[in-house]
This record gives structure tokens, sequence and C-alpha cells, in this order.
């Protein structure tokens, strides 16, 4: 089967449907994008992964990834195989010790929150991307930038970021230790990025 290799470019809110988010997938080589409509828990677990938090209790998809390595298996690639009425599909591809592959169905939200946790390659097929892929365009590609741009932010979010500023690194770290404890995931990102920013 050909494969298309993919990369995560970027997750946003989106303005399509509330409490939902835009997984934004890219052509590791080619200008197509792939946007997946995920939900809330799904694009935090991403989210977490990405940014190198460690939550203080294993999330789910941590939680297979702790089972996984128990029974020595691996998950080697995640592929988003079909799309049927707008819906996306994908598979989970794991070996055993024994060599043994298996293919597990999964939503493709919960396949790469799992996956990338495997460091898997992301892949889908030519269909997939001829179907739902968007040719990018300097348009898109600003749209996306602003998507987390701060001017775009809302009042209350730009508010909160530059209540941030007015910590000190020890206070920036006390809070941080405090969000990570009422797993305020999204809190301890803008607080990671502040403390980094410092460095």
């Amino acid at each position: 089967m050909e494969k298309i290799k993919l990369d995560i470019i970027g997750l946003s809110s989106s303005h399509a449907q509330s409490g939902s988010f835009a997984l934004v997938l890219g052509e590791s080589e080619g200008g197509r994008r792939l946007p997946i409509i995920i939900g809330m828990f799904e694009a935090q677990a991403i989210a977490i992964e990405i940014e190198k938090i460690t939550p203080n209790r294993p999330m789910t998809h941590d939680l297979f990834k702790s089972f996984a390595g128990h029974f020595e298996i691996d998950v080697k690639e995640i592929i988003i195989s079909d799309l049927k009425e707008g819906v996306f599909f994908a598979k989970i591809v794991c070996i055993d010790n024994n060599g043994k592959k298996v293919e597990i169905d999964a939503r493709p939200s919960d396949a790469i929150a799992i996956g990338i946790r495997f460091d898997a390659e992301i892949y889908t097929n030519p269909a997939v991307m001829e179907e739902a892929g968007i040719v990018v365009t300097d348009e898109f590609e600003e749209e996306l930038d602003t998507l987390s741009s701060p001017e775009d932010e809302p009042k209350e979010e730009s508010k909160k970021s530059k209540g941030i500023k007015k910590h000190s690194v020890e206070e920036l770290n006390r809070l941080l230790d405090k969000a990570l404890a009422e797993e305020d995931y999204e809190k301890a990102a803008q607080l990671r990025d502040e403390l980094n920013r410092r460095n």
C-alpha cells in the first residue's frame, strides 16, 4: 500500500464546532494539509505529550503505553486509513516481541495521542489525502499562524498571559506545580512557556 508520511503541524480550537479542536497534519514531502476535528480531551492528551508535560496521574493514553510496555508490545505506526461521510478512521499498527504484527482500529485522535507516546510515524494513503487534503496557500499559512497568535487570543486569555508575566520565576514554578496538581494542563503549558522564555 502506498503511504504518505504526515507530521503534526498545529493544534487549535475549532471555529466550526464549539469545544472541538482542529489537528492539522501536513505531508512531510509536499504542501498539502490534512485537518481533522478532534475532541477537547484528545487535544489535551496530544498537547501534553508534544509539550512534554508530565501529569501527576497517568492519562488514558499514558496508561495504554504502560500496559503495552509491560506486555512487550510496540506501536510502529499510525495510519489515517479511511474517510467515510466526513468521518476519519485510523489504525494503530503494533508489533509484539515475537514480531507478530497487529492492526487495531481507532479514532485518529486516540491513535495519534498513543502514537506520539511511542514516537511512531503517522501516515495516510493517497485516497484520503486526495479527498480531504488542503493545498497550502500563503493565506492558509497566515490563518494557521494567527490561530495561536496573541493578537487573536480572547481578551480573557490575553489578560491571563499578562498576569503570568508579572510573577517571579519562583512564583511561576509554584503556580506550575499547583496547575499540574489540579490537572489544569492548559495553564501549566502557559506557565512553562513563560519560564522557558525567561531561561
